[in-house]
């Protein structure tokens, strides 16, 4: 019969049951359950991926300025100075320099 054999594993899962669910679940970073945010220049991209020539030119720079300018204010808001919120503003944006073309 395999009754015994079942009845004794659903025992042992009852004794072990609860001593698991003591135990504290291990805590995970931030930003590992956290999605990444897109950088406002990969956003800027996407939104003028559809377009051409010297319009697409003129909607990612006017794009990218307004971006650098949020950047700008929230690095202002933080009280970031120096060499700091020029890194920050870069972070932000998503780029290592003024144009990356």
């Amino acid at each position: 019969m395999k009754r015994p054999s079942v009845i004794a594993a659903s025992l042992a899962c009852l004794i072990i049951a609860p001593a698991l669910a003591q135990t504290p679940a291990p805590t995970a970073s931030p930003t590992a359950t956290v999605p990444v945010p897109a950088t406002k220049r990969v956003t800027c991209l996407a939104t003028t991926a559809s377009l051409k020539g010297q319009d697409k030119r003129d909607q990612l720079q006017l794009c990218l300025a307004r971006a650098r300018l949020d950047c700008l204010k929230q690095a202002i808001d933080q009280k970031i100075v120096g060499e700091a919120r020029k890194s920050a503003i870069k972070t932000c944006v998503g780029t290592d320099g003024p144009e990356q073309q």
